[in-house]
């Protein structure tokens, strides 16, 4: 059985809430998908989104006026709550994909990689484990333990640019670039809530493992499917 892992971005599950026209237009797809491809399976590892950065966003807030009066705020502290509350979202998210697609996914959400894991279905959901990361180094162990070869990483751009073109004009996509000159443009560290391509941690793991990734539109449901049957897609291949 061939295994597929897609890294599904909480900023398309629930950009601010749930996207249910989202939701619909991809279990649509890949219900139909998997009908066709009887001798492929799916791995799809959800994101937080807009719930993650809300609750974070609240947390610090929060946290910050009872130091004011404490006097024991600690940024290490800080970080690993907004951490544990990123990885709570993605549980929701992940938790709310397993209903959508019913009896497709028998197994319980996965919050743990490294757990054995029986995959009996044709859809194994996941979702955050630990702090340290984010859910795109959950989707590269998971392609490790099921020896599959690429992530398709589903995000809100459609490819990945040489610098942030929300800030920079001149910014310009890329269509395939190699894991070293990937990591130079995303660093080593890994922020809770950060925003990248993917993310850092992931990135090296994926390296050492010889993965492909490739990063594309979330929301672009046909070249979703153009992405799983091999075909011509929009987006950036990440390898070597």
């Amino acid at each position: 059985m061939v295994t597929k892992v897609l890294s599904v971005g909480g900023s398309i599950i629930a950009p601010d809430k749930p996207d249910t026209g989202f939701l619909c237009e991809f279990a649509g797809m890949i219900c139909r998908w998997l009908s066709e491809n009887s001798g492929t399976r799916l791995i799809l590892v959800a994101g937080g989104g807009g719930p993650a950065r809300t609750y974070q966003a609240a947390y610090r807030a929060a946290a910050e006026h009872c130091a004011d009066m404490q006097q024991n705020s600690a940024s290490s502290e800080a970080d690993l709550a907004c951490d544990w509350i990123g990885i709570m979202a993605t549980r929701l998210n992940a938790q709310l994909l397993k209903a959508v697609f019913g009896t497709l996914c028998v197994q319980e959400v996965v919050t743990d990689p490294t757990e054995a894991v029986e995959f009996t279905g044709r859809i194994l959901v996941a979702a955050g484990w630990k702090p340290g990361f984010s859910t795109d180094n959950d989707a590269v162990l998971l392609a490790q333990r099921f020896h599959a070869d690429t992530v398709v990483n589903l995000s809100n751009i459609e490819k990945v640019y040489t610098d942030d073109p929300r800030k920079n004009p001149d910014a310009r996509p890329i269509d395939s670039i190699s894991w070293s000159e990937f990591r130079r443009m995303v660093g080593d560290e890994w922020i809770p809530g950060k925003n990248c391509p993917f993310d850092p941690v992931a990135s090296k793991k994926a390296q050492e493992l010889g993965l492909s990734v490739i990063c594309a539109a979330g929301k672009n449901i046909a070249n979703i499917q153009a992405i799983l049957d091999g075909r011509a897609y929009a987006g950036t291949v990440i390898s070597g």
